[in-house]
């Protein structure tokens, strides 16, 4: 792009993951000023007095070149690089709001993980259109991200991803730290999906574990989950070796086997044998796979994909199978050849 590193960034979203974004982008470049906006005006208050996010990042403390806002309109005054990290299922009507607020030539950054519930598009979609933007205005971050690990620090890879080659070069230049370090690619369609469905697996391998099974089926879980996601993914015209890396492989071992994962959190509830509604009520942040995987499972069936690790999730959430039954319908199979695009 020939242009210079972004020292005007916003960062829309102050939950864990755009906190600790917006902590990565500034200890990128001190040169670079990152507002981060907040909807709770406490939140704002405890950023820009004593540099932390206590809710979500506990004792962590912010670089001095974070401030914090909930005027949208302050936030987005003359970005260069705007960073979305809000629910995905709020953002299409957030965004009709904030259109006329971001700049021209701002290039937008997607750091959600899930399908919208009743087009299932994809977040960079969602995106596009809402936005008017061509392709190579909009990217997409992901990867083995557990947010906490991140602001404590903990060396970290990633991928950004956009159409344009030299787009995603220029975002992962603003966001290279000491410990987090980006990767580039131009299958956005791939990254994407191996953020959305390995949340869904990561459903069904918290439930397995909730369950006291044990470590062969977590692994048995994961393993096919890639495939299946592999093959969705490809379906969709992603690059099957993208999902062989970070954004795939990468992503769904973490969020697996992590306690710090949303998703791993609330399927280990649900095997536990809490309902739904104890598990939105015990935890206080979104699991996007719970969300999301009615939609994963409702743009596979349009593609022909077969996913039934997703299917069953889906029964479960849907209260149509308990969490008991999981494991055994997992391995209900026909017996066929293991290969990239069986099941």
């Amino acid at each position: 792009m020939g242009r210079p590193v972004p020292t005007r960034v916003a960062v829309l979203g102050a939950g864990s993951w755009g906190t600790t974004f917006a902590k990565v982008l500034a200890d990128s470049s001190k040169e670079v000023a990152v507002r981060l906006w907040a909807r709770r005006e406490e939140v704002t208050l405890e950023i820009n007095g004593s540099h932390r996010n206590s809710r979500y990042l506990g004792d962590v403390v912010l670089p001095g070149n974070i401030t914090a806002s909930s005027d949208v309109s302050a936030v987005l005054a003359d970005a260069q690089l705007v960073v979305l990290a809000v629910p995905a299922q709020t953002l299409r009507p957030q965004l009709a709001g904030w259109k006329a607020l971001i700049p021209d030539g701002a290039v937008v950054v997607s750091l959600m993980k899930g399908l919208e519930v009743g087009t299932d598009a994809r977040m960079s979609e969602v995106i596009a259109a809402e936005l008017s933007l061509p392709a190579d205005r909009v990217a997409v971050v992901s990867g083995p991200n557990l947010a906490m690990e991140i602001a404590r620090q903990e060396p970290t890879a990633s991928v950004v991803a956009c159409s344009d080659h030299d787009v995603a070069a220029w975002i992962a230049a603003a966001c290279t730290a000491s410990y987090f370090r980006p990767y580039t690619t131009t299958d956005v369609v791939g990254v994407e999906i191996g953020g959305i469905v390995k949340n869904v697996i990561a459903l069904a391998v918290g439930i397995c574990e909730g369950r006291r099974m044990g470590d062969n089926t977590k692994a048995s879980v994961i393993t096919r989950g890639l495939a299946e996601t592999t093959r969705l993914a490809v379906a969709l015209g992603a690059r099957a070796e993208t999902l062989a890396g970070l954004a795939g492989m990468g992503d769904l071992i973490a969020t697996c086997s992590s306690a710090l994962s949303r998703n791993h959190t609330a399927g280990h509830l649900l095997g536990q044998g809490l309902t739904l509604e104890q598990v939105t009520v015990r935890m206080n942040q979104t699991a996007e796979g719970i969300k999301s995987a009615q939609a994963v499972l409702d743009l596979a069936t349009q593609l022909g994909v077969d996913m039934p690790i997703t299917d069953n999730v889906v029964a479960v959430l849907q209260g149509s199978i308990s969490v008991n039954d999981l494991g055994p319908r997992l391995l209900a199979r026909d017996l066929k050849p293991e290969g990239e695009h069986t099941s």
